[in-house]
């Protein structure tokens, strides 16, 4: 890994930490669940349940089973989403 790569790496790392917390500083009155399968490409909230990507902004594809979003608790399963990450 070359210098760069290694800046970029680190960079990334640290906005996804920084994206984490940012979760529920929104709104840390409402309790959130983590919802599967609803996420649109590109706008999932962190890493997949699978590991093909560890941050947030990298799902590929709509809706995929394994890339979630915070919602409101109690939300997921209306919005056609689950609670818990797909079996392995």
């Amino acid at each position: 890994m070359n210098k760069r790569q290694a800046m970029i790496a680190a960079a990334l790392a640290t906005v996804c930490a920084a994206g984490a917390g940012s979760a529920f500083a929104v709104d840390q009155d409402t309790p959130k669940d983590k919802c599967y399968g609803i996420a649109k490409a590109g706008q999932n909230d962190c890493a997949a349940a699978n590991g093909s990507h560890s941050c947030s902004g990298q799902s590929k594809t709509d809706n995929s089973p394994t890339d979630w979003k915070y919602v409101a608790k109690g939300t997921c399963e209306k919005a056609g989403g689950k609670t818990t990450p797909p079996a392995k």
